[in-house]
């Protein structure tokens, strides 16, 4: 959600300090799922944000879900936020089949509000030394790993 109501999309790299920024939230669908709405948008986003060239990949695949990540982590912005979905869309063994059942709310349905449910149990989740360790090398990697006082 860009500031500009000009702009199709919002760019990381070119958010101010004094900014969140994340992937999804709880009132939109999660980063694969957006990916897979609009064929027209996320191949627009694969060149124009992404900066890539060619034809965008069908599917939100774990590389690609760790490219748009690393994009975020890097940004100027404060914070980086993340929903639980993005980040278990890093790894095949936490991602679910269907991207569409990630949705946590929709706000002009009423009767689909805050239906997500994790499918992981959390001590399953701090068990998984793969998963915890590849989340702290991006968040290390980025220069966020430092404790705020």
């Amino acid at each position: 959600m860009p500031s500009n109501p000009d702009d199709e999309f919002g760019h990381p790299a070119s958010y101010g300090y004094m900014t969140v920024n994340t992937t999804s939230s709880h009132d939109t669908s999660s980063l694969r799922a957006w990916w897979e709405e609009d064929r027209g948008k996320s191949q627009h986003f694969w060149n124009a944000v992404l900066g890539q060239q060619g034809a965008a990949p069908w599917y939100c695949e774990d590389w690609l879900v760790e490219m748009i990540l690393r994009q975020h982590l890097h940004s100027p912005s404060m914070w980086a936020i993340f929903p639980l979905q993005d980040l278990f869309a890093l790894r095949h063994d936490l991602r679910v089949s269907d991207p569409n059942t990630e949705r946590v709310n929709v706000p002009a349905n009423p009767k689909h509000y805050w239906r997500y449910r994790m499918h992981v149990a959390v001590e399953d989740l701090l068990a998984n030394e793969n998963f915890i360790g590849h989340v702290k090398s991006l968040v290390r990697e980025s220069d966020r790993a430092h404790e705020y006082v």
